[in-house]
């Protein structure tokens, strides 16, 4: 993961309507370990949080500046410090007006992962701890704390300037419960949500069961499949990359790479090539399966609630919308 450029400056802000001070640096980070591994640490907790959104950003304007500070830097026409230092004093305004917002080091580190630009922007605080210094004293120390993140954010520069349709270029940490002490950091970034992760997902595997249905595939081959979609969405969910849908389909036939692919495309679920997964829709995704004395049931966990309940008193089983080849089959029985 080549470390472009890295920079951090502390906002001292305490969460009392008092001014906050600004600490810049003047000049970028030099490479090292510590700054490779801050990042790598970094985007492991950053991908890792469930309460991302996707999206892009507003029109440029003087309530939302960063995209056009963004675009000047990449032009060339200011250096990343520059472009750094009027980012944070915006940041830092915006902070002021948040009353119930504290400070932190504010970190922006651009860097490429395989053929991809990225930007990152995070608020980063610290826990307090003890040490054992060289004197085999025990001291009070300070260390980031990432498992604490709470306003972050990423820019696909690629995807931002090689694709103009894309409305999920940018994703960022939302803010949990609708909370408003996080919506300055939103207005700083100057994005607006463009994909529901949550709504795409739920299409996808919408359209994988009428998939699975319309194929009529065997149990086996059925929760195979399953757990080929569910492993490789999870997967890209945790590395924090988008779900290719041909990729995807390939993985669950290599003998009709293009199956599933058509099929979403020709049933037209309005899916993009590419979307983001939501884990925990994802998690729902498993199957019951169960069989006795002649009987085998099996079914995806999401639909347990909706097309399928269970009445544990009773010990019964209520299916809606009985699976089309097995009502033809019932039906025939009864002629």
């Amino acid at each position: 993961m080549p470390i472009r450029h890295a920079i951090v400056h502390l906002i001292d802000k305490k969460p009392d309507g008092q001014p906050a001070t600004l600490h810049a640096r003047d000049a970028e980070l030099a490479d090292s370990q510590a700054i490779e591994n801050l990042l790598a640490d970094l985007n492991d907790s950053y991908n890792a949080k469930p309460n991302k959104a996707w999206g892009l950003f507003h029109e440029e304007s003087g309530a939302y500046p960063l995209s056009g500070w963004l675009h000047a830097y990449l032009e060339g026409e200011q250096d990343f410090v520059a472009f750094s230092r009027q980012a944070v004093e915006h940041l830092k305004g915006l902070m002021e007006s948040s009353n119930l917002s504290t400070g932190g080091h504010v970190l922006f580190a651009q860097y490429q992962q395989g053929m991809t630009d990225y930007l990152s922007i995070a608020l980063l605080h610290h826990s307090e701890g003890v040490t054992v210094t060289e004197s085999l004293e025990v001291a009070p120390a300070k260390h980031l704390d990432l498992g604490q993140l709470h306003l972050a954010a990423r820019i696909n520069l690629s995807e931002w300037r090689n694709n103009k349709q894309s409305r999920q270029y940018i994703s960022f940490i939302r803010g949990k419960g609708g909370k408003k002490v996080s919506d300055y950091f939103r207005d700083f970034i100057g994005c607006q949500e463009g994909v529901d992760a949550k709504g795409e997902t739920r299409t996808l595997l919408k359209a994988f069961s009428d998939y699975v249905e319309s194929e009529d595939l065997p149990e086996e081959a059925a929760k195979e499949k399953t757990d080929t979609l569910v492993d490789y969405a999870s997967s890209q969910a945790k590395r924090g990359e988008p779900v290719a849908l041909d990729a995807l389909s390939e993985l669950m036939d290599d003998q009709a790479p293009r199956a599933f692919y058509d099929y979403i495309r020709n049933k037209d679920y309005g899916l993009a090539p590419e979307i983001p997964a939501d884990k925990r829709t994802l998690n729902q995704f498993r199957r019951f399966t169960g069989r006795a004395e002649g009987l085998s049931i099996s079914f995806e966990a999401h639909l347990l609630g909706s097309r399928i309940e269970y009445d544990e008193g009773q010990d019964l089983l209520i299916i809606r919308e009985v699976p089309t080849q097995l009502k033809d089959q019932l039906k025939r029985r009864n002629d």
